[in-house]
């Protein structure tokens, strides 16, 4: 087993996205990475206190361990809360659809 491992950072804006390789020791957390991986200098609204971060897709916390090919991802906040809408929506009396069907064909 080597003592080094290889991970992608990933970070994506609306209209770009950015990943990174990088080289760490076995054992490394994600903070580690995105602290290796420069996006930190080159976007500064990332914030390891604020945002979150997955490995897969899967949330992980600054701390965890990686694995050698993890693939570290970057989350934005949301800008608006899912649910928030949705009841905003039904306060205004919208109807919803789900799949791209008419909504009254129920």
């Amino acid at each position: 087993m080597s003592d080094q491992i290889q991970v992608e950072v990933m970070y994506a804006l609306r209209d770009r996205q950015k990943g990174v390789l990088v080289r760490l020791p076995a054992g490394a957390t994600v903070r580690e990475a995105v602290e290796r991986s420069g996006l930190l200098a080159e976007f500064p609204e990332i914030d390891l206190a604020v945002n979150k971060f997955g490995i897969w897709n899967k949330l992980a916390k600054v701390d965890a361990a990686l694995r050698d090919h993890d693939r570290v991802e970057i989350y934005r906040p949301l800008i608006a809360d899912p649910k928030e809408v949705r009841r905003q929506r039904a306060a205004e009396g919208k109807v919803m659809k789900k799949g791209g069907g008419d909504a009254e064909a129920a």
